[in-house]
């Protein structure tokens, strides 16, 4: 028998339409989108009961409704960078409290990286992983499998059997490759198979000169009791902190974040050139700097210019953390991620970078840590359950951006690079579909998150939008 339903009472959203409406779901796709006010179920079941009829299953169908209650209803986001920590490292996280964590975000779709323990290098290994996420029932997940085998920065051998449709994204993340010559291997062999080379874009050499002042940095914190993730925690009285023990600090964390700036874009530029040459899709994580945007900027510009057959593809992420946060200011200086929070003027790049299509994607990164790790200096946030409130206050509230343009960001966009029937409200495509107030304000508590990891630099902020409910191949697993 097949399944329907009719959500009604809604506001529909997408990188194409910002109205009121209604969407007919049948079994796992969109089967129709009505625009207008449905705000009774009648004239949208009499519009859905005649599309069913048309489809000759009226008589052997059971219609669900379902009252959207005025919430907007949009495509489920989808997630390019995220850190699952499975397996090996599931005191941080697992799939099962990872995929809760996405489903609260509204996430219907991550891709994982695969520095975990040990690393994801085997294709069987990420269809393992896979098939376990998948009897989660929850977000889907694609894990990727590493560029060089066991990140030995040399052997791109296990990378011959890799299929497409099963594993649509490789990744060195957590590092760079260092040698250009194994890194170019691995891009023609992601080329061949139209796999995109997800890129950690930082020098490692500049990487390891950077360390000891970060270290420094966190002797210091640790002996005075600052924290490594960008909030003073409970408690926390800064007159009682050594004023030139924290002016140290911040200078060392200074003198790293300059050294990983120079990192990231000379690395940005290296990965283009090797991409051009090898006649594959990049995709760069984490865009942090006005340098690495305008660079690639340069390089989709080039793009315009190439015939039919272009020789390589581009696009590029920001993380949510990376557009709302400085990391000259007090006390996100503090707040360690790779790459660093940078500083205003970098973040406001960003931001337009992202509103004229340089970057085209947001990915959160996600990457939990133990509080005990966060303290002994591991970067990185998790991010997955306030990603679409904090892009949506800082985006949509105060930048101006059409929520369009943020649907665009994170759903249709990273669906059409991984080659997905999703990310848009149109018939055909898979309902994986989010529920959000764009104008509930809320206040980040990180103990009510799903994610075992903790430590967040939005601890306590006042956000606006929030997600309600999450559909997932039609199905209703979140609602709240």
């Amino acid at each position: 028998m097949t399944q329907a339903t009719l959500i009604f009472n809604a506001h529909l959203l997408d990188e194409t339409m910002d109205t009121a409406g209604a969407l007919l779901v049948e079994d796992d796709k969109i089967r129709a989108v009505f625009q207008g006010y449905f705000t009774s179920p009648d004239t949208a079941s009499t519009l859905a009961h005649s599309v069913l009829a048309e489809d000759g299953c009226e008589q052997n169908c059971k219609l669900e409704l379902y009252d959207a209650h005025g919430l907007t209803v949009t495509p489920a986001f989808i997630d390019m960078h995220v850190h699952m920590r499975y397996p090996g490292q599931t005191q941080k996280e697992d799939l099962d409290s990872g995929l809760h964590a996405a489903a609260s975000g509204g996430y219907g779709t991550v891709v994982a990286m695969p520095n975990t323990n040990p690393v994801v290098s085997s294709y069987d290994m990420a269809l393992q992983i896979e098939k376990e996420a998948a009897a989660i029932g929850l977000t889907h997940l694609y894990q990727t499998v590493s560029i060089t085998k066991d990140f030995d920065g040399q052997t791109t051998n296990h990378l011959d059997d890799i299929d497409k449709k099963f594993i649509p994204v490789i990744s060195e993340d957590g590092r760079d490759v260092l040698s250009s010559a194994t890194m170019l291997e691995g891009m023609k062999k992601a080329a061949e198979k139209g796999i995109i080379v997800s890129c950690h874009c930082e020098d490692n050499t500049l990487a390891a000169m950077a360390k000891p002042y970060r270290q420094n940095a966190l002797k210091i914190m640790k002996a005075v009791g600052l924290s490594a993730w960008g909030t003073n925690e409970e408690g926390f009285n800064p007159d009682e902190v050594d004023k030139v023990a924290i002016e140290q600090a911040d200078q060392n964390l200074t003198k790293a974040n300059n050294l990983l700036a120079l990192a990231e874009d000379l690395a940005t530029i290296r990965n283009i050139l090797l991409a051009k040459e090898a006649g594959c899709h990049i995709h760069l994580a984490h865009v942090s700097t006005e340098n690495a945007a305008n660079a690639i900027g340069a390089a989709k510009m080039e793009l315009q210019y190439y015939d039919e057959g272009k020789p390589f593809g581009i696009s590029a992420e920001a993380t949510p953390h990376h557009i709302a946060l400085a990391g000259t200011e007090e006390p996100t200086i503090r707040a360690l991620v790779n790459p660093p929070l940078r500083s205003e003027h970098d973040r406001k790049a960003i931001i337009e970078a992202l509103r004229n299509g340089i970057i085209d994607v947001i990915s959160t990164d996600h990457a939990p840590h133990t509080l005990d790790d966060k303290a002994e200096g591991s970067p990185g946030f998790t991010g997955l359950e306030t990603a679409y409130a904090v892009c949506n206050t800082i985006l949509v509230c105060q930048n101006k951006f059409e929520p369009k343009k943020l649907s665009q960001l994170m759903s249709a966009n990273p669906a059409r690079f991984l080659g997905l029937e999703k990310g848009l409200l149109k018939t055909g495509y898979i309902a994986d579909l989010t529920l959000v107030d764009p104008d509930e304000e809320w206040i980040v508590d990180s103990k009510l998150f799903c994610s075992k990891g903790k430590a967040t630099p939005f601890e306590g902020m006042h956000l606006t939008g929030k997600v309600h409910g999450l559909f997932i191949d039609g199905k209703k697993i979140l609602e709240r």
